[in-house]
């Protein structure tokens, strides 16, 4: 073999091991929650996001409230958010929306949850990734990450998704993906979004259902290049969870989470 294909050999093997291996991740959590105290959230990771806010730009129907142990409690080892039929504050539902907002915000890494959904027509769980600071504008402009979502109305189907001002639901353009799992209402699973540099991927169970790739065309397609932060809600109604209306007999509706995890990445 001469020296030019023995070079070309050695670079298209060194080339597709670095393509396999590009980006690692750190093997134990650089931040979390186990949820393995009593009470409320840990005040030092989460706050709150409190109100109605016009419906939350979703026509949504729940008001979120703060510090509340009806609406949220840590206890058995889980966070327990619960969405209650009640009159409040001038809505017809009380919920309740953690944000690691200005407590812990990241940028690049593995993101993992550990968590069962709620069943009912009108029940909307979610846990997502808000921009910090909005650097490009207001959403979708600086970006969304969703790494679960569930509607009532389709039950045992999840879904994993960004939201970007080219790529999103409004003009008919959002990246998506979903898997039917038959017990997400009843089992804990693992939901995991991988972000890097290059792109953001998203599993079930360690399934990758989801891809997402850095165009290289500018924020208006990737701006997943500044910090963001946890949320953990549930949603009653609105644009999408509600498209066939809201069963008031499923309330008090219940999403447990078992853990949240970030590790870094490495390289």
């Amino acid at each position: 073999m001469n020296l030019f294909f023995l070079t070309l050999l050695t670079f298209a093997c060194s080339k597709g091991a670095t393509e396999s291996s590009e980006y690692t991740f750190a093997s134990t959590p650089s931040w979390a929650d186990e949820f393995d105290y009593e009470g409320l959230p840990d005040e030092t990771k989460w706050g709150y996001d409190i109100g109605s806010v016009d419906g939350w730009g979703n026509n949504e129907l729940q008001y979120y409230t703060e510090k509340r142990l009806e609406n949220v409690r840590v206890g058995g080892g889980v966070l327990t958010v619960t969405a209650i039929r009640e009159d409040y504050e001038g809505a017809a539902y009380t919920s309740a929306r953690l944000v690691s907002r200005g407590k812990a915000d990241f940028r690049y890494g593995r993101f993992e949850a550990k968590a069962k959904v709620p069943s009912g027509v009108g029940t909307w769980p979610a846990v997502w990734m808000l921009p910090t600071n909005w650097e490009y504008g207001g959403w979708p402009a600086s970006g969304e990450i969703d790494i679960l979502e569930h509607v009532g109305y389709d039950p045992d189907v999840v879904h994993i998704s960004v939201h970007t001002e080219a790529y999103n639901h409004t003009i008919g353009t959002q990246k998506t993906a979903k898997k039917r799992i038959e017990d997400a209402t009843t089992g804990f699973h693992l939901y995991r979004v991988d972000w890097t540099p290059t792109y953001i991927r998203g599993y079930v169970d360690d399934v990758q259902i989801f891809d997402f790739t850095n165009e290289g065309t500018g924020f208006r397609t990737w701006p997943f290049d500044n910090e963001f932060y946890w949320l953990i809600n549930i949603a009653v109604g609105g644009n999408w969870g509600g498209q066939q209306g809201v069963d008031e007999t499923s309330f008090p509706a219940r999403m447990e989470v078992d853990y949240v995890r970030v590790y870094n990445l490495i390289n």
